[in-house]
């Protein structure tokens, strides 16, 4: 019974791709600015081979990596969770999904007021920790509801748990996924509830992404339509709009969803464990934390032996990421840079992949790893990548 356990390391860059000067992001590198720190130990992705690959001259490297080894480069137009996470599936995105840096349009907050019968607060690019502590008074004094965006494109509604309801919060999201379509078609709506009291406010981690469904057919769908098990951790499922998915786990944290995969890897099922951990960006590189961005990925690591000797015969571990947020970058966005890409299991000996054209390589392992009927046009560009070569 094949099976493949995918995990997202949430925003872990690994060097600057060679358009990041247009997206502002020239010289990011999440991995390098997390390396300085005194909390940063990862021996297990060493001996995976990430000093190994291509652009990481900073790290140690193996003399025997683990298996299969290499960096991805992404096509599609941005550089945030959704479009990322689609690419890793097989679908690129070839126009970027509208962002406000002004704030939202006065006719989509007009629209949504009626529709809510909510007054909205703030409608700027704001840091999710700072618009709580500048706004969230004011919200629990008026019930008027926070909304904001960033560099990406996101519409999020923030609410105290004790004047918005979650549910309710959650309804208010839905609405404003409903709206937001065609030329207002941003990636996310996001619930971001939170709790406590001003100044000291504390986001509640009941957080919820509500997606734009892929643009077209995914490597999820062929699994499930191949009978095949999709099962997803984390986020996953918001970021697909539950497309392509027959089990979902929720997590609120990076430790839970850590242990949730491994509880899994018991389970009798064929095909894919997609497991997105998402405390690396939200927690950490949103927050500029160098040394918690450090520690978290040093967790991880020393769950990856348990991780790897979980796999059974038929298995197959791939770990990558769907961006960077570089911690040690001047602004709290996003980043765009290559991503690690580490295969492990039977058959994948030590092998240098080298700088791949697409996170899109990833779906084509699963299609070919499960033999299913599924050849999306980002394909093409691996194969035109593959003949460059020849």
């Amino acid at each position: 019974m094949k099976r493949i356990f995918l995990i997202v390391l949430d925003s872990f860059g690994i060097g600057a791709l060679p358009d990041a000067h247009l997206f502002g992001d020239a010289g990011a590198n999440t991995l390098k600015s997390i390396s300085k720190s005194a909390y940063f130990n990862i021996p297990n992705l060493i001996k995976c081979g990430i000093g190994n690959v291509d652009g990481v001259d900073f790290l140690e490297k193996s003399d025997t990596p683990l298996g299969f080894f290499g960096r991805c480069a992404e096509l599609s137009k941005g550089k945030d969770t959704t479009v990322g996470h689609w690419e890793i599936a097989g679908v690129i995105s070839e126009k970027p999904m509208p962002i406000f840096p002004n704030g939202f349009d006065d006719e989509i907050i007009k629209e949504f007021e009626k529709r809510t019968g909510k007054k909205v607060l703030c409608n700027k690019p704001y840091s999710g920790t700072e618009v709580i502590k500048d706004y969230g008074k004011e919200h629990q004094k008026s019930g008027d509801l926070i909304v904001y965006t960033s560099a990406d494109s996101v519409f999020q509604i923030a609410a105290h748990t004790d004047i918005v309801p979650l549910e309710e919060l959650y309804r208010y999201c839905e609405i404003a996924r409903e709206m937001l379509t065609g030329e207002w078609g941003v990636g996310r709506v996001i619930a971001r509830p939170f709790d406590g009291e001003h100044p000291n406010y504390v986001r509640s981690p009941q957080r919820r992404d509500f997606s734009l469904p892929p643009v077209d057919k995914t490597v999820l769908d062929a699994l499930k339509s191949s009978g095949h098990d999709v099962i997803s951790v984390g986020k996953i499922n918001d970021i697909f709009a539950g497309c392509g998915i027959t089990e979902k786990h929720k997590t609120t944290s990076n430790l839970e969803g850590i242990e949730t995969t491994i509880s899994l890897m018991d389970n009798n099922f064929s095909g894919l464990c997609f497991t997105n951990l998402v405390d690396f960006d939200m927690v950490y590189g949103h927050r500029n934390d160098i040394n918690g961005y450090a520690r978290a990925i040093s967790e991880f690591d020393s769950y990856l032996p348990k991780i790897i000797e979980g796999l059974k015969e038929d298995d197959l571990l791939i770990i990558t990421a769907d961006h960077g947020c570089d911690p040690g970058d001047e602004s709290t966005d996003h980043t765009r840079e290559y991503v690690p890409l580490f295969v492990i299991g039977n058959g994948c000996e030590a092998k240098n992949l080298g700088t791949l054209p697409s996170y899109s390589f990833i779906a084509k392992i699963i299609r070919d790893y499960f033999d299913l009927d599924y050849n999306p046009k980002s394909f093409s560009y691996l194969k035109q990548e593959a003949n460059n070569e020849n």
